[in-house]
């Protein structure tokens, strides 16, 4: 068989595998179904009161760690230290004999070693090469197909906060011309709060939140908001000004909000009356709002960027809108996760504190933290006298940190009330002769108790499940919506190779349907693409192809060219072929 006929055969065989691979590489996000949730129809069954698609989509995308430096050799030191110092020694040696074995030492080191340590150090730049370009690849494919409105990273940008800033400026770079080239961070103006709500006097110490029409500005699909992690500023312990103003100057700033109001021409209503009660009334609106949660647990190193925190948590506490108005929404985007009980999620409560009593590291926000964010925040109560009954604001929570990724729902348990007493306080007494004062005092005490009792139920949606998973305190479907005072949480899973390179696509749309003025619907999805070693095994095949392919059509060309190998064969053969046939017939002559 001709060489080139062999090769072009082989090519001719891996072309079909390679045109599929290649194929479901590159539209991954449809054949795994990635997509936003569309909007649902409303109760009222008038498909005419919801778009039909969400006007506010986000693609959020979590804990990328760009490593670099950390994990690669010191460029500083030689390659092949063996024989960094073999000409000196040769030079001066004093004999053949010590000459001959300055060489066989320094090769025998030179590839037991050396070239060991090189090749593996060759093999981690080219990963963290590849590792660029494949989530660049997860990036680009989504935000193609989905076509998100805004896009998001729930921190982790970097994979350490210990490195020097010539470091970090290497990795900011890879991120923005590697990894999401194309795409820009958040203007200052934005996140300064610039031209926000003029009916809204700023106080000393505080900024408002830029106010914008929902769709109105485009430049928002071409924007990253980026969320700031333990890997890019360090925790509570560790978190400096130093490495605040470096995370800002390329990624933006640690806390900030915007409220989006949907246009008047998406608030749909079935009358003209209805209509201009509406326009009276404050339109509805979306909040995002940027919280760093690196610095909400104590002790901090730097107690004035910790009091920014809760100063900026207190703005957006006495900014928000009243808990009964369900036209306000808000999205809270953070990095740590909220409290949670062990057997949850896959990282347990944990906390670790530095020689200096600052906060190390810790795979969850406290108790005390949590109950802020979900009863400050979010307006959730425990109690049902307060104004909204406790229900609080509608909104959803994404995080990450955790990698493996959670989604679940924090609730606080109601007792059913009885109902043919439902206000009767002395429906658990058992003894009448028992004095009030100690009933009310034990009543009271076990208020205080239940207040604590914010409890989190996984949901079968959650990405991952923890070892030891514990038994959930209600099942979820035995939970009464309607009487529980509920937020979803939702820890992305990591888009990461090891992790299966996950992204999460959150859709929020106005439903004039529900409650009495209409209320915000959150929908979130998952979608995974696989380990990193799928983009490398897709790549390397159409590599191998291509090169195949082209060595045929070489080895063909060189066969078929004048006084090639295959003619100057052929032609000798002929030539033998009639010398015998010459000498036959003059020894019959003979």
């Amino acid at each position: 068989m001709q060489p080139s006929h062999f090769l072009l055969q082989v090519a001719l065989a891996l072309l079909p595998l390679s045109i599929v691979s290649t194929t479901w590489l590159y539209f991954y996000p449809l054949l795994h179904g990635c997509e936003f949730p569309n909007p649902k129809p409303s109760r009222s069954g008038n498909n005419a009161t919801v778009p039909s698609i969400a006007p506010f989509r986000l693609l959020a995308l979590g804990d990328p760690q760009l490593e670099g430096d950390s994990s690669l050799p010191d460029p500083d030191k030689p390659s092949f230290p063996s024989v960094r110092y073999l000409y000196n020694d040769l030079k001066y040696a004093s004999s053949w004999r010590r000459r001959r074995q300055f060489m066989n030492d320094a090769v025998r080191e030179l590839f037991a070693k050396d070239m060991l340590k090189w090749l593996k150090a060759k093999r981690k730049e080219l990963d963290l090469w590849g590792n660029d370009y494949y989530l660049a690849h997860i990036h680009r494919s989504l935000r193609w197909y989905t076509k998100p409105t805004h896009t998001t990273v729930l921190g982790d940008l970097l994979g350490s906060q210990w490195i020097s800033d010539d470091e970090f400026r290497r990795r900011a770079e890879r991120y923005w011309k590697r990894v999401f080239r194309g795409m820009e961070r958040v203007p200052d103006t934005i996140m300064s709060g610039i031209d926000g709500n003029k009916d809204e006097e700023p106080t000393e110490g505080t900024k408002r939140g830029k106010v914008e029409v929902l769709g109105e500005d485009k430049s928002w699909e071409a924007r990253v908001t980026n969320i700031a992690g333990n890997h890019d500023v360090g925790y509570a312990g560790d978190l400096s000004d130093e490495r605040v103003r470096r995370f800002e100057r390329v990624f933006g700033e640690l806390n900030w909000e915007i409220m989006f109001e949907l246009p008047s021409s998406n608030i749909t209503s079935n009358s003209e009356a209805e209509l201009q009660d509406k326009i009276r009334d404050p339109p509805p609106a979306l909040r995002l709002v940027i919280l760093n949660s690196m610095n909400l647990d104590t002790p901090a190193l730097d107690e004035g960027l910790q009091r920014q925190t809760y100063d900026f948590m207190n703005h957006i506490i006495a900014t928000s809108r009243p808990v009964t108005d369900k036209t306000h929404a808000t999205i809270l985007l953070t990095h740590i996760p909220l409290h949670k009980e062990a057997g949850i999620c896959v990282d347990e409560p944990f906390f670790d504190f530095s020689d200096g009593g600052g906060v190390k590291e810790q795979n969850m926000l406290s108790q005390h933290a949590s109950r802020i964010i979900l009863e400050g925040i979010f307006g959730l109560s425990g109690n049902k006298n307060v104004p909204g009954e406790g229900f609080g604001r509608r909104g959803i929570v994404l995080n990450g940190h955790d990698h493996e990724g959670c989604d679940v729902l924090h609730y606080f348990p109601r007792e059913e009330e009885d109902p043919d007493c439902p206000d009767c306080p002395d429906k658990f007494i058992d003894d009448d002769s028992a004095p009030l004062e100690d009933v009310q005092q034990e009543s009271n005490k076990q208020k205080q108790e239940e207040e604590l009792k914010w409890q989190a139920l996984r949901l079968p949606s959650s990405p991952s499940t923890p070892s030891s998973p514990a038994t959930p305190h209600t099942p979820l479907r035995a939970l009464n919506f309607k009487n529980t005072p509920h937020l979803r949480e939702i820890t992305l899973r990591s888009m990461m190779g090891e992790f299966g390179g996950y992204a999460g696509f959150l859709s929020a749309w106005f439903d004039d349907s529900l409650g009495e003025k209409g209320e915000w619907r959150l929908e979130f999805r998952t979608c995974g693409f696989g380990v990193q070693h799928w983009w490398w095994g897709v790549h390397v095949l159409d590599i191998v192809t291509a090169l195949v392919f082209g060595g045929g059509i070489l080895v063909k060309i060189f066969e078929l060219l004048p006084g090639s190998g295959k003619k100057k064969a052929g032609g000798k053969t002929a030539d033998a072929k009639l010398n015998v046939k010459e000498k036959n017939s003059e020894r019959k002559e003979k």
